[in-house]
C-alpha cells in the first residue's frame, strides 16, 4: 500500500513543483536547473560511490562486518537514480541521501527495527541453507600439478649421503 502511495504522490509533487518553479523563474531556467542537478548529482554520486567502495574493500580486507558499507553504497546508488530522475523533489531526496549524516541517521533508524538472529563469518561453524560445514578450521588445501616420473630413469648426478638432492652447491 505504501509503495502505491509513493508511486502516486511523487509524480503529483513533481508536477506541482515544476508548475510553481516554472511560473516563478520561467521555462528555460527551470530546465537548466534540472539538467544542472543531474550533472552535479552524477559527479557527486561517482565520488561518494568511490569512497563507499573503498570502505567496503577495507571492511572485506579487515574481515569486518560489511553491512554498513553495503548499506551506504545502496543508498548512494538509490540517490543516483533519484538525481537522474527529472524533478525537484527527487533531486532534494537524492542530494539528502548523498550526505553521510543523513545516511547514518537512516542506518540507525533501520538498525532499531531490524533484529539479526545470527551472523557468522567463515570458520567451521558456518551454515548455509541447512548445510553444516564439517571441515576442520586448521585444514590446509594445497593446489598443484604433477607428472609421473619413469622409475627406470636414473639421476644424472650422484647425491651425497644425507642430502635431499634438491639443491646442488
Amino acid at each position: 500500500m505504501w509503495l502505491f502511495l509513493a508511486f502516486l504522490a511523487v509524480p503529483l509533487i513533481e508536477i506541482g513543483l515544476f508548475i510553481q518553479v516554472g511560473g516563478a523563474i520561467g521555462l528555460f531556467p527551470t530546465l537548466g536547473i534540472v539538467v544542472l542537478t543531474a550533472i552535479l548529482g552524477t559527479w557527486l554520486v561517482r565520488n561518494q560511490g568511490a569512497m563507499a567502495l573503498g570502505d567496503l574493500r577495507k571492511s572485506f580486507n579487515e574481515l569486518n562486518d560489511p553491512t554498513e558499507p553495503l548499506a551506504h553504497g545502496a543508498m548512494i546508488l538509490f540517490s543516483g537514480a533519484l538525481l537522474l530522475t527529472p524533478g525537484f523533489f527527487t533531486d532534494a531526496v537524492g542530494f539528502a541521501l548523498l550526505m553521510p549524516p543523513v545516511r547514518v541517521a537512516i542506518m540507525n533508524y533501520v538498525r532499531k527495527r531490524v533484529h539479526v538472529q545470527r551472523f557468522d563469518m567463515g570458520g567451521a561453524q558456518n551454515r548455509h541453507a541447512g548445510f553444516q560445514d564439517t571441515r576442520q578450521a586448521d585444514e590446509t588445501v594445497i593446489d598443484g600439478e604433477f607428472s609421473e616420473v619413469d622409475p627406470s630413469k636414473k639421476p644424472t648426478h650422484e647425491t651425497p649421503k644425507g642430502t635431499s638432492g634438491w639443491t646442488k652447491h
